[in-house]
């Protein structure tokens, strides 16, 4: 299902302003898609080292042609790879943040757990950020009960969901989690999309 412009503009602008407010220098963003978000990562100063991954060679060259004055430019600020992070030692670390807009929802729920230790166990990006669907708003898209936004969702999971999948995920690797919604709210449904914003606590070792 094809999402409004305005919200997924506003899903671009909420997962920038926390990278920024991050005081991230290094940007890893993770599914990048066609380039949104490292369109308008790019043109921020602060972050001075961007890498973008995504797994779908036809979305990766959408991205290469969208960032291609940017890549030619400042190829050793910007850079574009193709993979899934869903293997060992395939998500890039020492990056100071992470972004995963509108992605894990294609992941097979069988892989999640490598994804989640990869990382957040092995990479260990100081501030994550993550947007997902919020199934509860589907409703209001006219859409039947199960019924998923896309084809290649692999599952869309309600807010109480995601609340307790990203709660886990942050005592179980040392980070707090701050949860908001985005777009218009209803009473009932919440928010078409969800977020959480996981900042990595000194103080605790990864699981």
């Amino acid at each position: 299902m094809d999402q409004p412009l305005a919200l997924h503009q506003a899903r671009l602008n909420y997962v920038l302003g926390s990278l920024v407010n991050s005081h991230a220098r290094s940007l890893l963003d993770i599914g990048c898609g066609s380039g949104a978000l490292l369109k308008q990562a790019v043109v921020e100063t602060q972050f001075r080292r961007i890498l973008g991954i995504e797994v779908s060679p036809r979305a990766l060259a959408v991205a290469r042609r969208e960032l291609a004055d940017h890549l030619r430019a400042d190829a050793a600020r910007l850079s574009l790879v193709q993979g899934s992070c869903l293997e060992d030692d395939t998500t890039p670390a020492g990056f100071d943040a992470a972004a995963l807009v509108e992605t894990i929802e294609h992941v097979d729920p069988r892989r999640l757990a490598a994804l989640e230790h990869n990382l957040f166990g092995r990479a260990r990006p100081g501030t994550v950020v993550i947007t997902t669907p919020n199934h509860e708003y589907n409703l209001l898209y006219g859409l039947k009960p199960g019924e998923l936004r896309d084809a290649d969702h692999r599952f869309e999971w309600n807010r109480s969901r995601f609340r307790a999948w990203s709660l886990r995920l942050a005592r179980q690797y040392g980070y707090r989690v701050m949860f908001s919604g985005i777009g218009e709210a209803h009473p009932e449904h919440g928010c078409p999309t969800q977020a959480a914003r996981f900042s990595r606590l000194r103080e605790q070792a990864a699981a």
